[in-house]
């Protein structure tokens, strides 16, 4: 039977004339996210329902344009959405460390902040002119006029009533003293204790009596002091009243259905009408006449604590906001309380309050990548506090970390947004095992898959695909042909024929690329020969270090051969992925075979070089070996396995029917087909299994037999469910047209090791034989003869030992006739 796999298995070819359109300038636009109709299903039920906790994971590899295509998907549903409101922050008179929230109607808010900063900046200058002005001066007189009158007048009385008894009022500066007066002169102290004791005591009483009248008198005095202020007081509340009635009437008609708004300006005005001194000119405070309110730095803190603080501003949105952070620190999630110097030290009020993405996305979506949310510190716990609680509470960060400081709580703001999250699937699992809120709080999940079937819908997605992105970055469009291999470019990502690839991210690199080949030639579009340039100068660019590894085994540094046969080494084919590169490595694997019970020894684990995996497909091996050949005596061999020149580790199961073809060469004594490389795993009842990459395999391959010089017998041997999965390059597909070069795909060991071997593999016949010089059949009488030779060795041990006891025995019966 002929396993080699045909010229047209190699390839899937794209014919141009399957694209109706000479360049992709001619196709429609892209309008959706293509190839994921799974994950945009999940999306559209995921952003349409309203109920808390329906919030959406976004699973998938990087590289899949995930990013970009949710943002373009969601923005096409917010656009349909209502604008959400403003949000501000005033002043909280009554407590300024909790400043109080405002919402407003979308594009409110500065408006608001503009009429603020105009009361603030004309009700000073209005009152200031009104307590300026000669009618304000005239009532005040007038209102003085009185009281000062009555004092007057009362202070007359006294005099008169001192002067009547016989006493002269002298202030001094511990207040009024009542001086005797005898002759029309003032009493000296000498004079006054020369009197007569009668005398003396009649002008002490008489002082005494005085005394009490001019306090009463003092005490209304002051009344009338206090009382003429409070009348002062009132008339300037009136005056400044009435200068910013105009103003005030103005806001409240204006925001008349807003009670918050109304409040504020109710106790703003009576804040002004309560701090009239600094309005009057009588602070340095109020110097802040034509400065804007709104300006930090030309700012008083008179009139700075009438400004308005805008959180929000959603004037310039026709939808609702679709916010992408892609740091999502605390601070850049839920805004923070800035601070400045002054005289210092640092000070904060609310003006200093900013917005995060919260804020900028409630009524909205906020799309975060979890891999950078869960490394920050306190956004993720954050984060679901705030979903959980639906509010939005902006904090001082250093008190996260233990350090008490004093700073503003701001009134938290209610939360309505919908969060995506961006990760890789292992991260949603271990949040799903770890994370007990994260269910509650991400009900929904849309997976990102990695490749879409290739059929003329999807090619025809792919080619919106290049439009969309020449003509939103301004690149030359391509041509039919260049279409055509841009699709095939697909089929080789996806490592599928049938598939194409959506890492979009490395196929905008491709059409980035060949456009600025195009645009060094002068090309009108992107050909194919530019197409070819940008795939070969970017596996140039990154090829050093597997050119290096290729020179080494043409110079028989690393020894591969490829020519000729040998029993009990076989070559192996790895894939190594450095990042920018990946290919394939030719790694020859050899078989030892001895006598013993050990089975098989990998010495790639026993050096602990072998990952878990690759020592299961050798224990696989053991089990492939009972069920074939040890059904009438035990497995009695001592098998060593070794990737030879490996230093660096092996891990996968893909090199595990290799390694059976080396062991069942050396049980046989057939010698393999050097020319012939083997990719596959294989399990216990010797079917061939798939593996990935290979396409790197067999190219990796052939590079080295190009190298060394192709002599036509050399090849690949490749599980046959692989063969969907071949796209190999050009320089492949001629060699084997050619006659030069060989794949071959098998279903079982069978298969196989006929073909290394050129000798059939054997079937087992009714009696448990194989046909005579088969394969099978030189394994199974080698392992017959070495079960016989075990067996011989344990008699022989076995009468050796019974010779030595005996002789003890003897032994010990002459020494007890002895004693």
């Amino acid at each position: 039977m002929n396993h080699e796999v045909p010229i047209e298995r190699l390839y899937h070819h794209c014919d141009p004339a399957t694209i109706a359109i000479p360049s992709s300038q001619w196709s429609n636009q892209l309008e959706t996210i293509i190839g994921q109709s799974r994950a945009v299903k999940a999306m559209q039920f995921g952003l349409g329902i309203s109920s808390k906790g329906f919030n959406l994971y976004v699973s998938g590899l990087p590289g899949t344009g995930r990013t970009t295509a949710i943002k373009r998907f969601i923005e096409e549903i917010a656009s349909q959405q209502p604008v959400p409101p403003d949000w501000c922050y005033v002043n909280n008179f009554s407590d300024p460390t909790r400043p109080n929230a405002i919402q407003l109607p979308p594009g409110r808010a500065m408006e608001f902040q503009k009429d603020m900063d105009r009361l603030a900046r004309e009700g000073l200058k209005e009152i200031q002119n009104a307590f300026e002005s000669e009618q304000y001066v005239n009532l005040k007189d007038e209102t003085l006029h009185e009281y000062q009158q009555q004092k007057q007048a009362l202070l007359e009385n006294i005099n008169q009533s001192a002067q009547k008894e016989g006493f002269l009022i002298q202030p001094t500066a511990m207040g009024l003293l009542t001086i005797p007066v005898v002759n029309g002169k003032p009493l000296e102290e000498s004079e006054f204790i020369s009197l007569p004791e009668e005398q003396k005591k009649e002008i002490i009483e008489k002082q005494q009596k005085l005394q009490e009248t001019l306090e009463n008198a003092l005490r209304q005095a002051r009344i009338l002091d206090r009382t003429a202020t409070d009348a002062l007081q009132q008339l300037d509340r009136k005056v400044a009243t009435f200068a910013i009635k105009r103003l005030i009437d103005e806001i409240k008609e204006k925001y008349q259905s807003i009670a918050e708004v109304n409040e504020f300006v109710d106790q703003v005005i009576k804040d002004i009408l309560d701090n009239l001194n600094l309005f009057k000119g009588e602070s340095d405070e109020a110097t802040a006449q034509n400065a804007p309110v709104s300006g930090r730095d030309a700012k008083k803190p008179s009139l700075r604590k009438y400004s308005v603080n805008v959180l929000v501003d959603n004037s310039s949105l026709k939808g609702a906001p679709v916010v992408v952070e892609m740091n999502p620190t605390y601070p850049n999630l839920f805004g923070k309380i800035e601070q400045e110097a002054q005289f210092g030290t640092l000070i904060t009020d609310f003006t200093l309050i900013r917005q995060g993405a919260f804020h900028r996305a409630n009524g909205g979506y906020l799309v975060l990548p979890i891999n950078a949310l869960l490394t920050n510190p306190f956004a993720w716990e954050n984060l679901k506090r705030a979903l959980e609680n639906q509010e939005i509470v902006i904090e001082e960060i250093l008190e996260h970390y233990g350090f008490a400081t004093k700073s503003l709580r701001p009134e938290p703001i209610p939360l309505n947004v919908k969060i995506i999250l961006i990760g890789v699937p292992a991260i949603f699992q271990l949040l799903q095992s770890l994370d007990e809120q994260f269910d509650e709080l991400f009900k929904v999940k849309a997976d990102f898959d990695t490749t879409m079937p290739r059929n003329p819908q999807s090619i025809q997605e792919y080619v919106a695909f290049v439009a969309t992105l020449c003509t939103n970055e301004g690149l030359k469009h391509l041509d039919q042909a260049a279409l055509a291999r841009f699709v095939e470019i697909g089929s080789r990502l996806a490592e599928d024929q049938l598939k194409l690839s959506v890492r979009f991210r490395e196929l905008s690199d491709i059409v980035r690329e060949a456009h600025f080949y195009a645009q060094q030639e002068n090309a009108d579009l992107i050909g194919v020969a530019h197409i070819e340039k940008t795939i070969a100068e970017r596996r140039k660019r990154s090829s050093l270090i597997p050119e290096k590894i290729y020179e080494m085994i043409q110079r028989n540094i690393i020894k591969i051969d490829i020519q000729g046969a040998k029993v009990g080494q076989v070559n192996g084919l790895s894939v190594m992925e450095l990042g920018d590169i990946t290919f394939g490595q030719p790694s020859r694997i050899t078989v030892s075979i001895g006598l013993g019970r050990e089975g098989l020894i990998d010495i790639e684990r026993e050096s602990k070089l072998g990952g878990p995996i690759h020592t299961k497909g050798v224990l696989i091996l053991c089990g492939f070996l009972t069920e074939r050949f040890a059904q009438d005596k035990p497995l009695s061999l001592s098998a060593r396995l070794v990737f030879e020149q490996n230093y660096s580790g092996v891990e996968g199961d893909s090199a595990s029917s290799t390694e059976l073809y080396a062991i069942l060469s050396a049980l046989s004594g057939l010698p393999i087909r050097q020319g012939i490389a083997v990719t596959g795993s294989v399990n216990q009842k010797g079917e061939i299994q798939a593996i990935g990459g290979v396409n790197e395999k067999i190219e990796g391959f052939f590079d080295v037999c190009q190298a060394i010089g192709l002599t036509g017998e050399q090849g690949v041997l490749i599980p046959k469910s692989n063969v969907d999965n071949l796209m190999l390059k050009e320089e492949v597909r001629q060699a084997v047209a050619q006659g030069k070069f060989h794949i071959w795909a098998v279903e079982t060991v069978e298969e196989g090791i006929e073909i290394l071997t050129g000798v059939p593999a054997g079937v087992r016949q009714a009696d448990g034989s194989y046909p005579e010089n088969s394969v099978f059949a030189l394994v199974n009488q080698r392992l017959q003869e070495m079960a016989e030779r075990i067996e011989q060795f344990g008699r022989a041990e076995e009468g050796h030992y019974r010779e030595e006891e005996e002789e003890e025995e003897g032994n010990g019966e002459q020494d007890e006739v002895d004693r």
